[in-house]
């Protein structure tokens, strides 16, 4: 007997990984090397990249459209009715809203679409707040990726509670501690200092990073031998200010590395003396997972899910505090012993964090779905 197929949207996985293409690529990576299920990847363009779906063992299809939200409201429901699907997977939180005959699950990272539009072009929300409810209305089962993702869900949302599964996000293995000589080549190699601070993500107002840049001006101000600060991610949305209040810093000792491939990314991490995340909110929070699985000492705001995510494997500030975030940080720098305790602490947390146990649970959920049997809408 054949296994079933499984369409997944691949839009957010075609083209330089942020955060819902990293998780979608490292999902469907892990299904596709399951044996019960057989992966199709679907998407209105073709792959920047297209040797992982091979390696990965997904076929692919593509369905040549000018807007992915056109295909995914238009396109994709005519493809999800010429029979050769069993189900459909959208990581992507939204669902074609026309009804489909089969069964639908979507992916819910977080809802600050809603809570925090202001941050979020306009582009994002058009694609996201007309096209929820009605997307969880149809979910059979509505995935969240943390407990605070899902409590979001239950308040903002009350008809989906009973549809919810918490599937949390996992961490690639190569995020790992690094041996002190690779640590030291590498510094020697960048013409790097002893130890830096270090910010992964995207440089936009949802993430704070104004005030990762007020703490560390707060420590220059006030230490003689200040660390510098290296941030790594491309520009976002209202980066503009952020952009010129940078490039005023590089003097003082600020790197702006931009987007990094994932080895690099890895090599920055695992160099750091801290990880910082100032966030003002995360519906799960993957970098800070991804420096403790480094064994990096790791400060973020007690936003959202990270309080969830770091949970005692780090120091928790307000995202509105910049002197507390400074002094969490210079805790860590004048106190060696307890950044090696957060930094075992962080690895045995971020231990628990695994695609391949995600994937295993998802393709839990897709079979006892098609077990019980009936449509999607």
């Amino acid at each position: 007997m054949n296994p079933p197929t499984i369409a997944v949207d691949l839009r957010a996985a075609l083209g330089t990984l942020t955060g819902i293409g990293v998780y979608t690529r490292a999902l469907a990576t892990e299904l596709g090397q399951r044996s019960r299920i057989r992966i199709l990847g679907v998407a209105h363009r073709a792959p920047d990249d297209p040797g992982w779906l091979a390696e990965a063992g997904i076929e692919w299809e593509e369905q040549s459209t000018p807007s992915g939200v056109l295909w995914q409201q238009l396109v994709l429901p005519r493809r999800l009715r010429r029979g050769d699907i069993d189900l459909f997977w959208s990581p992507l939180q939204t669902l074609p809203v026309l009804p489909a005959p089969v069964p639908l699950v979507t992916t819910v990272h977080d809802l600050t679409a809603l809570l925090l539009p202001e941050t979020h072009r306009l582009k994002v929300r058009w694609s996201q707040i007309p096209f929820l409810k009605k997307s969880l209305d149809r979910a059979r089962r509505i995935v969240a990726v943390s407990e605070a993702t899902a409590e979001d869900l239950r308040r903002v949302f009350p008809d989906s509670r009973d549809r919810i599964r918490v599937v949390p996000n996992g961490v690639d293995p190569a995020f790992r501690p690094a041996a002190p000589e690779e640590i030291e080549g590498f510094r020697k190699d960048r013409d790097l200092p002893e130890g830096y601070l270090f910010y992964a993500g995207t440089l936009e107002p949802r993430k704070n990073v104004a005030l990762l840049l007020d703490a560390w001006e707060i420590l220059r101000a006030e230490e003689e031998h200040p660390l510098p600060l290296v941030l790594a991610g491309p520009y976002g949305w209202k980066s503009r200010r952020l952009a010129r209040r940078l490039e005023e810093l590089r003097p003082e000792g600020l790197r702006v590395l931009g987007h990094l491939p994932r080895e690099d990314l890895i090599r920055w991490m695992q160099a750091a003396r801290v990880f910082v995340y100032p966030s003002l909110y995360e519906g799960f929070g993957l970098p800070a997972a991804e420096a403790m699985a480094c064994g990096v000492p790791v400060v973020a705001t007690d936003a959202g899910s990270l309080p969830e995510v770091v949970d005692g494997a780090g120091i928790l500030v307000s995202p509105e505090d910049s002197r507390a975030l400074a002094e969490a940080i210079r805790r860590i720098l004048d106190e060696p012993e307890l950044g090696r305790d957060l930094g075992r602490r962080g690895r045995e947390r971020a231990a628990r964090f695994r695609w391949d146990r995600s994937a295993a649970r998802l393709e839990e959920l897709f079979l006892s779905i098609l077990e019980n049997g009936g449509p999607g809408s």
